[in-house]
């Protein structure tokens, strides 16, 4: 599932090389947060949270019933 996740904020992001992925398994979930650059959060995030949005569903969607559920949190990265 963390392959969709990467496939699709892949297509809206530009700094691709910058991308984080953290993914901490839950009593019943999986969390997923994405890190971006500031440019991309609103591209990857859309109008609205409509891409965002879409993105969730999706997973939902594709991801079993009887596996864990899937939570995507998209932040900024935050500079070092």
């Amino acid at each position: 599932m963390l392959d969709l996740i990467k496939y699709i904020v892949e297509q809206f992001a530009d700094k691709k090389d910058e991308i984080e992925y953290k993914v901490e398994e839950k009593d019943n979930a999986i969390e997923v947060t994405v890190l971006l650059a500031e440019s991309d959060m609103g591209k990857v995030i859309g109008k609205q949270g409509k891409i965002a949005k879409a993105m969730r569903t999706l997973v939902r969607c594709a991801t079993p019933r009887d596996s864990k559920k899937y939570v995507i949190e998209i932040e900024e990265k935050k500079e070092a």
